[in-house]
């Protein structure tokens, strides 16, 4: 059963019992981000279906975000830094060409991925540094939008406009839900779900399965208070690169790097976050993770 798409209520006007310390941007009301996705009930477990958003060909939590930052002012085009298998390279590509604006992702060296194929095809320029750690295409990224003028869209979207889009999702999130589980890469979607679950006055457990780096630093940042909230980081037993052995569930087809990782953590009437799907969902693991078998 699906709790249907729903406009929000106008961002910057305080809810009843809300207790925000940060306050909301203003999103316009034509801004198609102020529609609720959907939560839905499968097997025993309920989903918030952000991967429901879409927007020039592309869906998911970061799509939205990286609409807003795109179309929100005049630019000369997009700039942005990613790991090789992140969908972050295809929605930049996609936004860029429904905006009709020239893309450029600054990413490390290594083989081309199906992610990198698939954003060049719809006219990416792709630029590869062999010093490869993420704090140097960051660096490469920012250099590159201030010296071309074109607007720059953050390495894994770490931007306010991310943390309230998320934060703004939240308002239809079951209060009988046991704990919401979410794939936590940059931290932002975790950020973005604790400040929402604040507005709404809910202690709703959270759990954050980390595919990536360690996202302390950046919570801290974006989320000061998250410490003290009931929330568990739990690393995912697959390296980021590998592929998930199950990437289904329930009838729904999961990110293979990022939410089909969350899968043996799942436990009844937990709300599962699925923060987007990518473009080309098949061979996206530099490893597959082997099935266990009894």
């Amino acid at each position: 059963r699906a709790v249907p798409g729903v406009r929000l209520p106008g961002a910057g006007v305080t809810r009843v019992g809300a207790t925000s310390v940060l306050p909301l941007l203003w999103f316009p009301a034509s801004d198609p981000s102020q529609l609720l996705t959907p939560v839905e009930r499968r097997g025993g477990i309920w989903m918030k279906r952000d991967d429901l958003f879409s927007v020039a060909g592309v869906q998911g939590g970061k799509a939205r975000t990286c609409w807003a930052l795109a179309s929100s002012r005049e630019s000369r085009g997009l700039v942005t830094a990613s790991s090789r298998m992140s969908p972050q390279l295809n929605i930049v590509a996609h936004v860029a060409r429904k905006l009709g604006i020239p893309a450029r992702a600054h990413v490390p060296a290594g083989g081309d991925t199906p992610e990198m194929r698939a954003a060049r095809e719809v006219g990416l320029e792709v630029v590869q540094w062999r010093a490869g750690h993420n704090s140097v295409i960051v660096a490469r990224a920012r250099e590159d939008a201030l010296r071309s003028g074109r607007t720059l869209i953050p390495f894994g979207m770490e931007c306010r406009e991310a943390v309230d889009a998320t934060r703004l999702q939240v308002e239809n999130v079951p209060v009988e839900a046991r704990r919401v589980v979410v794939p936590v890469g940059s931290g932002m979607s975790l950020a973005g779900i604790l400040w929402g679950l604040h507005d709404r006055n809910l202690r709703t457990p959270v759990l954050g399965v980390v595919v990536g780096a360690d996202p302390a630093k950046r919570l801290a940042r974006w989320q000061p208070y998250w410490r003290p909230w009931p929330i568990q980081l739990v690393r995912s037993a697959l390296d980021y690169h590998e592929v998930a052995p199950e990437t289904a569930f329930e009838g729904v087809q999961l990110d293979p790097i990022y939410e089909a990782k969350c899968i043996p953590f799942l436990e009844p009437e937990d709300i599962l976050w699925i923060v987007g799907v990518r473009q080309c969902p098949g061979g996206y693991g530099v490893k597959r993770a082997k099935k266990k078998t009894c």
